[in-house]
């Protein structure tokens, strides 16, 4: 794994890291298939409980696609210069948004782009009071990629999410808070604390009644209400045989602190 992607598994914690702080983390390929094998590897790995996905420095969390790298691809006449999306955005946006393991994004800066749709890849957002959110696509005549156009409307609403994709302007951290892209709003300086406190507080949680509400949240955006509550029947019976349900209960009645186990 190249090292402008770091990877780190702790406590059943992976923490993914963009480490491209000098280029305000933007994705060249090198970075997008590195990013991409980790993002696959914490999704298959059956010790990751949670994942953080976070950015080195203090500016940016994420710009999007190295545009240096793009118009020199461009340049060269390269025919398959836009089949990043299917190669690397496509299977990073599925395997954040897919795995049965809840991820947090810890967004230190700016982040913009295929940078604010991996953001939005993500379960809960820690945001730092300096960042900001910005669609961009349309500022460069492209249109939106890295799942932008299925997560944002979710978040934000359809007439919303259209005109930011529209017209792209920098959607700053207060105002990304009262719309519900940030989960939570904190000081820059405390933001990978924060974030990782929360990322490590999900790991150590019931993951397998986490799993279950992600993949119930999603499963009811596009099916009826009949057929939810279907599904969350379904769901529900299998977080209740889970061991981390007997050990929640146990710990409940006994006034303790459980200890889940994941399974």
């Amino acid at each position: 794994m190249a090292d402008t992607v770091l990877y780190e598994v702790s406590d059943g914690l992976a923490t993914i890291t963009i480490n491209r702080p000098e280029a305000m983390n933007a994705l060249n390929i090198a970075t997008k298939v590195a990013l991409r094998d980790a993002v696959q590897a914490a999704a298959g790995d059956d010790a990751v409980r949670a994942v953080l996905l976070t950015s080195a420095g203090e500016r940016a969390f994420c710009v999007g696609q190295d545009l240096k790298e793009h118009i020199g691809l461009l340049a060269d006449g390269s025919t398959s210069v836009m089949s990043t999306v299917k190669e690397h955005y496509n299977p990073v946006v599925r395997a954040l948004t897919e795995m049965p393991k809840p991820v947090v994004a810890g967004v230190n800066g700016v982040a913009a782009g295929a940078g604010f749709g991996l953001a939005l890849a993500a379960d809960y957002r820690v945001v730092a009071d300096t960042a900001g959110f910005n669609t961009s696509f349309a500022g460069v005549a492209l249109t939106a990629d890295s799942g932008i156009s299925w997560t944002l409307p979710r978040v934000v609403g359809p007439g919303r999410a259209t005109d930011l994709l529209l017209f792209p302007r920098t959607i700053k951290a207060q105002e990304a808070y009262e719309l519900g892209i940030a989960n939570r709003l904190v000081p820059a300086a405390e933001l990978h604390a924060e974030a990782g406190k929360v990322a490590r507080a999900l790991a150590e949680g019931p993951t397998v009644a986490y799993a279950a509400i992600k993949e119930s949240v999603a499963y009811g955006f596009s099916h009826s209400l009949a057929e939810t509550l279907e599904k969350e029947d379904e769901l529900q019976t299998r977080a209740g045989a889970s061991e981390d349900h007997a050990i929640a209960v146990r710990a409940f009645v006994n006034k303790e602190a459980p200890k889940y186990l994941g399974r």
